[in-house]
């Protein structure tokens, strides 16, 4: 959104006092306009500046006009504006302190209302102040020229006013003066623009890693490959023009623009190899993986079409990599801690592309030398890096160049079970981490809310959903990762969570870890459950303690699924049935996981089980779920079979009603080696008794212990106790009104190979399955917890990722929203405010 998007929005009595200078009605007929055009970055009244500000002002009126001819507006409109040239056309720089002036009034009104600016006017900004400068370059370019053909002139015949030219900087001074004291000051202004490009490469760099966790990422190096081309061109005619000079300066200014110059280029050139393409962050040993690194200068300095440089990649440990970042050049003889397989292919200019580039397509890590640990850090916490480096020659002078590109910070695993541990290392690494930080450091302790960021930001990209977590699921995790049972939001909002309780402490009571815990929901999520939970007919994180508070005075058979707390990936149902003596209880199914799943889906479980009616609060369960059954195939098929389905049933833990008959001590037992389960009990059809006995005059009367429709009943379910509403929450809300249009996540199925005897052939028998681990969750009840309205699902940070550093330099203060406060205009209900990148910018 721009930034008169916002302010279109607003009371027009809030910004009456801005349009004192210009009329309020025409500022409407500018619109989004008015904040595209350089207003901000004009300051002065040299030539430059003069020239910028008459451009401006004809293509203001130009653009009144255009507006006006498109609404429909009337002769006295136009007239305005042909007043509102005559007068600007005496001094156009005094328009351009005008809107200057409106822009910084618009936007200290959007920041009271709506507490920070779009992101997207942030950009618009930058780049309008770079290519300002650059254009203010190319100006100063011609006006040295412009002086060095005066100087040459007036050599000659002495005769050219110098003052007619240019503007002398310094009233009284001679020409070589004026000269040495222009090309000082061109030369100054390349450095800043340098610094712009340097600044825009490292938030590339930043956002890089960001997109390591599931943030939204703009790979494209080409606007930067550009800006570097732009000022190498301005380098050169420099270059060129300080030569041209030496007998109009002074040996010692020439040195010094020289020097000055050629650190430019160096930095230029050292900045703009990058790891365009990053090797795997969790890399496994004997196990092919790609790589590749662009020079975005590599087409303005091409090296011997024969014989490309090779690039070379290395392994190099986190000590290695810190000693690189203090001593740059010095990675020629780095030694790699592994052994790296296919780690030479040549840097080549691709001319469709329009890049330098080397790719490495067949990269394997063959073995790995670890090195010392500190303390209780495990190998999974151990950081290494690959190393790009190249080596050429440069220009005509031969300069030879040596590039090198540190990529990610990665952990090396050598088993699959190591798995899960690396990715907490390199989420923590890339969500926390600061630009310009010395490798690998990272901070020990962050934040609750920025770790809530970070969690909701890696479900969504991980689950691909557009549904993230909210609040009443951010009070839960907080829970569960401090051991704090605190019923408000505020008790966390202010605390921090350390890396030990992220991922080295066992939760209370468990046999895990927090991460472990969260990643197995998350596995189980992706693969099994997106569009239940796109649909929002999972609650997912909540506790069976309140789960008991949110039913207990629902009616019979409504339930919810939530992710099984006590174990990893799993996900269960809770309902509610009657007791004995009519009260409600709550009872919890054994969860299910993603193996489970695999055999029959979630919402088959649930269409089998008839006991489930409403899914909390009051949404049928076949409205809710009807998209995610599956269809059943009724009749024979193709080959004439019958088809056979397993369904799932749930035996509740009372008494059956009628007792169990004295069975003849004819009919044989089996004994599967399993303790008796009284619980347990399946139909024996009396034609089914296999004849192993000589026949009898009297006949088998038929088990009555239950009803001949009855399944067999293995899911045991568990009691809850009674527990009465937390105060301070309310029950949830979730809509199910809107389909999802993605359908039932197809899961891969796995084959169960359980060894058991044959069972008799009997057609009244059904066959049920046992569900070790899982556990869905469902929707929150109408006015009770927070609306999602209230708190729209968190969005990844693109419209707060870098917010201060894109503010300095421009006289702002980001506003920063304070946790779990609701955006106005639909963005994240958290404050993404910590995600800015830390740097001093000064755009």
């Amino acid at each position: 959104m721009s930034l008169w998007g916002l302010v279109s929005k607003m009371s027009p009595e809030k910004l009456q006092r801005i349009y004192i200078d210009f009329p309020q009605h025409l500022r409407h007929l500018l619109g989004n306009w008015l904040e595209s055009q350089p207003w901000e970055f004009l300051v002065g009244s040299d030539a430059f500046s003069c020239n910028m500000a008459s451009a401006l002002l004809s293509a203001t009126v130009q653009q009144l006009q255009v507006s006006a001819g498109e609404q429909g507006k009337g002769s006295a409109i136009l007239q305005h504006i042909n007043t509102l040239e005559n007068i600007y056309q005496r001094d156009p720089l005094k328009l351009v302190a005008t809107f200057r002036h409106i822009l910084q009034g618009e936007k200290k009104a959007v920041m009271e209302q709506f507490h920070h600016l779009p992101m997207t006017f942030h950009w618009k900004q930058e780049e309008l102040k770079f290519n300002t400068a650059l254009q203010r370059l190319q100006h100063r370019v011609g006006e040295i020229r412009l002086l060095q053909e005066a100087l040459q002139q007036e050599t000659e015949a002495g005769q050219v006013s110098l003052h007619r030219l240019i503007e002398t900087p310094a009233n009284g001074t001679g020409p070589s003066e004026a000269l040495a004291t222009l090309l000082q000051e061109t030369v100054g202004e390349l450095e800043v623009a340098q610094a712009l490009v340097l600044k825009r490469i490292q938030i590339w760099k930043r956002q890089q890693q960001l997109a390591g966790n599931g943030a939204p990422f703009e790979e494209s190096l080409a606007s930067l490959q550009t800006r570097c081309e732009s000022l190498v061109d301005i380098y050169s005619q420099l270059q060129q023009e300080v030569g041209a000079a030496g007998g109009e300066l002074e040996h010692k200014t020439q040195a010094s623009l020289i020097s000055r110059l050629d650190e430019v280029l160096r930095t230029l050139v050292t900045s703009s190899f990058l790891v365009e393409k990053q090797p795997p962050q969790v890399l496994k040993t004997q196990t092919k993986f790609q790589a590749g690194v662009r020079f975005l200068l590599g087409l303005r300095f091409p090296g011997s079409p024969a014989k490309p440089p090779l690039v070379r990649a290395d392994m190099v440990t986190e000590k290695q990599a810190r000693e690189l970042s203090m001593l740059p050049g010095s990675g020629a003889g780095t030694e790699s801690t592994g052994e790296i397989i296919n780690n030479t292919v040549p840097l080549e200019n691709s001319i469709p592309g329009d890049c330098c580039s080397a790719l490495f397509k067949n990269l394997l890590l063959k073995k790995i030398k670890r090195c010392e640990r500190k303390g209780t850090e495990s190998v999974t916490e151990e950081k290494c890096a690959v190393l790009f480096s190249t080596s050429f020659v440069l220009g005509p002078n031969k300069l030879p160049v040596q590039l090198q590109a540190l990529s990610l910070p990665l952990v090396v695993i050598v088993h699959g079970n190591q798995d899960n541990n690396a990715k907490a290392t390199i989420l923590w690494d890339n969500a926390f981490s600061e630009m310009d930080r010395v490798p690998f450091v990272v901070a020990e302790r962050v934040p609750w809310e920025k770790m809530c960021e970070t969690l909701n930001l890696k479900f969504m990209a991980e689950v691909g959903t557009n549904q993230g977590l909210l609040p009443e699921h951010f009070l839960f995790l907080a829970q569960k990762i401090f051991n704090d049972n605190s019923l408000s939001v505020e008790a966390f909002q202010h605390r921090s969570v350390s890396w030990s309780q992220f991922n080295k402490e066992i939760l209370l009571g468990r046999g895990f870890t927090f991460w472990q815990w969260f990643d197995g929901v998350l596995d189980l999520t992706k693969r099994c459950l997106r569009s239940y939970w796109s649909d929002r007919l999972i609650i997912g994180f909540i506790s069976k303690q309140f789960v008991t508070s949110l039913l207990l005075n629902e009616p019979d058979g409504t339930f919810l699924l939530r992710f099984s707390d006590s174990e990893i990936g799993g996900i269960t149902i809770a309902h509610v049935i009657r007791g004995q003596d009519g009260s409600s209880q709550i009872e919890n199914i054994q969860p299910f996981s993603a193996k489970d799943l695999s055999i029959r889906s979630l919402g088959d479980r649930i269409r089998d089980l008839t006991q489930l009616k409403n899914l909390y609060p009051k949404k049928p369960k076949d409205e809710a779920f009807r998209s995610h059954y599956k269809h059943e195939q009724m009749g024979k098929d193709g080959r004439g079979y019958v088809p056979a389905i397993i369904k799932m049933t749930v035996e509740r833990d009372q008494p059956l009603p009628s007792p169990e008959p004295q069975r003849p001590a004819m009919v044989p037992s089996y004994d599967l080696g399993m303790a008796p389960d009284s619980s347990r009990s399946m139909q024996i059809s009396p034609d089914m008794i296999p004849q192993v006995y000589p026949s009898h005059p009297h006949t088998i009367p038929p088990y009555q212990g239950c009803p001949p429709e009855e399944s067999v009943n293995v899911l045991p379910a568990f009691q809850e106790t009674h527990l009465p509403m937390p105060p301070g929450l309310s029950p949830m809300s979730l809509p199910f009104d809107q389909p999802h249009p993605q359908g039932l996540l197809q899961c891969q199925s796995q084959e169960h190979a359980v060894s058991s005897p044959k069972p008799p052939m009997c057609t009244d028998v059904t066959m049920t399955e046992d569900n070790p681990l899982g556990q869905p969750v469902g929707g929150y009840p109408q006015g009770t917890w927070v609306n999602e309205d209230l708190f729209p699902p968190l969005l990844p940070p693109t419209e707060q990722d870098l917010t201060k550093l894109l503010l300095e330099g421009q006289g702002e203060a980001g506003g920063s929203q304070p946790l779990l406060q609701p955006s106005h205009y639909g963005q994240s209900g958290i404050s993404m405010s910590h995600l800015d990148l830390r740097a001093d910018p000064s755009w």
